[in-house]
């Protein structure tokens, strides 16, 4: 199966993606995975990636789009793909239907998880993370430490991330609503959106999604 994802931060869109991607067994390719890969390598599309990244500038789309073509052309995805994170808009949706188009393909679904934009700013500056190990995160709500404030597995500090903030989060919805968001509409034309709640435990939605899935793969 070949599909995109996508949703507002804090919407759950990078676990769902990596579970997905394992229980269909396809690759998930996602696109700040595909910055760093080529980053790492010092590839030239990293090499480009990366002059505009220190500037301070936004990748061009055609950066973007070309490092998505030369992975979805590698052997592990000839099966199909889960993308996330690309395409981020309009021009890039665009570009991905000319490139599968070029290749006789096609997507097969446009997952569209849907969460409320206040529980989202909940979820996100919520979260508290571990000076010493940032892999260790907590939430004020969901999932507390023992004690405030303080790391229950090192015993580090937990802080508020920058990018956590309330004012971040809410910005950061900004950009996905005036740029992500129009390319829901795009694929609704085509036909291939299928709207998941992804309110709840990760493994609900996750069946939520997979049984989707079946249901468009058995209508088409």
């Amino acid at each position: 199966m070949r599909i995109v994802l996508v949703g507002p931060p804090g919407a759950g869109k990078g676990t769902q993606a990596t579970r997905l991607a394992e229980k269909l067994n396809i690759p998930h390719i996602s696109t700040g995975d595909l910055f760093r890969a080529n980053i790492s390598r010092q590839t030239e599309l990293g090499k480009l990636a990366k002059s505009y990244m220190d500037a301070g500038n936004l990748v061009p789309d055609e950066v973007t789009i070309a490092m998505a073509k030369d992975r979805m052309e590698q052997p592990d995805a000839e099966g199909g793909f889960l993308l996330d994170g690309f395409p981020r808009n309009v021009s890039q949706a665009e570009a991905l239907d000319e490139l599968l188009s070029s290749e006789d393909m096609r997507l097969d679904a446009v997952l569209d998880l849907e969460a409320p934009e206040e529980e989202v700013v909940k979820r996100i500056a919520g979260r508290r993370t571990c000076r010493n190990d940032s892999a260790h995160v907590f939430h004020v709500t969901y999932s507390p430490p023992k004690k405030e404030g303080v790391c229950d597995v090192c015993g580090g500090e937990l802080y508020l991330r920058g990018d956590d903030s309330e004012e971040t989060v809410r910005t950061r919805l900004e950009v996905y609503h005036t740029q992500t968001e129009p390319i829901i509409d795009y694929y609704k034309a085509q036909g291939l959106v299928v709207t998941i709640e992804a309110m709840g435990p990760v493994d609900e939605v996750t069946s939520r999604a997979l049984a989707a899935l079946k249901r468009e793969g058995a209508e088409n």
